[in-house]
């Protein structure tokens, strides 16, 4: 990100979304170290997002809940029952989008939302609402 943000200050300025986790907004049981890594990418782009802010490098981050891929098939095990546990983590009832989470991305890096520096915008289906 060091080398973008210099680039980006050089040039004018620019906007910057990082990906975390709705685990990087909670504690999970059993996934410390994945929790951790999910948190670090959120502190990173907060501390990342004051320290530029003035070179006109906007820094802000999304935070998926579980979303419908691939990669879904295989945590799930390939099975039914493992999707639909995945879908009962949901308050929404039913998994994500990858197209709800590039809108999110897509507002964060427009012009209308050039007054949100270091945030998270979690996208989660109400997953750590509770």
């Amino acid at each position: 990100m060091k080398h973008e943000i210099r680039f980006m200050a050089a040039n004018g300025g620019g906007t910057i979304v990082n990906t975390s986790s709705g685990a990087g907004v909670i504690g999970i049981a059993g996934q410390a170290a994945y929790a951790a890594t999910k948190h670090a990418v959120i502190g990173l782009s907060k501390s990342a997002a004051l320290e530029s802010i003035g070179d006109g490098v906007r820094i802000n981050v999304v935070a998926p809940g579980i979303i419908d891929t691939r990669m879904i098939g295989r945590v799930s095990g390939g099975t039914e029952q493992g999707r639909q546990a995945m879908v009962d983590q949901e308050p929404i009832g039913r998994l994500g989008t990858p197209e709800e989470i590039a809108s999110a991305v897509l507002w964060l890096s427009a012009d209308e939302s050039a007054f949100t520096v270091g945030h998270t915008l979690v996208v989660d289906g109400g997953q750590t609402v509770g």
